[in-house]
């Protein structure tokens, strides 16, 4: 795998450092303030299709979660939600652009062993001034060579920032928790990717597809990646 790699790609969120638990402990605390109107169940389902239909408008991210949890409390309690119970849901959300980061195990040492024999860069989406708060609050930021933070993670995104790099797509390895959005749309358009798998996952990054091709594979622990290249 390592031959023709120049550069390495990397995700953030559930890659590098814990995201998606704090999203669901929010998610259960938006459900439980809504409790007297809803049960959670049908709450947490209202909210999925909310934010599905908001990503357009607003993008992936905290500010997005947010957004999407004020509009559903307002649908699901058909108005009658109280001030109260909306600044509490807003104090909650807020959370999530405060918390701290966890990076996860072996991350540290990866970045360090193959700083030097390869480009470096953190490829991931969401809010941009978010990640950029992470990525300064995990001290992880002087490894990558190049940052990008991208509206989604389609083929033509990696395309054009493999433009970007100046290099075609057989250089190009991006390592990643997603199999929908960092390994699928990275081997459609001939580079390699190796998958990471996290504890959590949002819906709406699940695939249930089976995948077989050489371009990728699949390590249990992100430390794994060193013994590949």
């Amino acid at each position: 795998m390592h031959k023709q790699i120049k550069i390495i790609g990397f995700d953030a969120d559930d890659t590098l450092w814990v995201n998606e638990p704090f999203f669901q402990d929010t998610e259960k605390e938006f459900c439980q303030i809504l409790k007297p109107y809803s049960i959670e169940t049908e709450t947490s389902h209202e909210l999925f299709r909310t934010e599905m239909q908001n990503l357009e408008i607003y993008g992936y991210g905290a500010k997005g979660f947010i957004l999407s949890m004020i509009e559903t409390a307002l649908s699901v309690t058909r108005g009658k939600i109280t001030s109260e119970e909306l600044s509490r849901i807003l104090e909650n959300g807020k959370t999530l652009l405060t918390m701290p980061i966890q990076l996860l195990s072996g991350v540290e040492k990866v970045l360090e062993k193959l700083q030097g024999r390869y480009k470096l860069i953190l490829a991931t989406k969401g809010d941009l001034l978010d990640q950029e708060r992470k990525l300064q609050k995990s001290g992880l930021i002087n490894y990558f060579h190049h940052i990008e933070i991208m509206s989604d993670k389609h083929e033509n995104n990696y395309k054009k920032l493999l433009t970007r790099l100046e290099i075609e797509p057989y250089e190009f390895l991006m390592v990643g928790n997603s199999v929908k959005s960092d390994i699928l749309p990275v081997i459609n358009i001939g580079a390699k990717a190796i998958h990471v798998p996290f504890e959590t996952m949002w819906q709406h990054e699940k695939n249930h597809a089976s995948i077989d091709n050489e371009l990728y594979t699949t390590v249990s622990e992100i430390s794994e990646i060193l013994s590949l290249l």
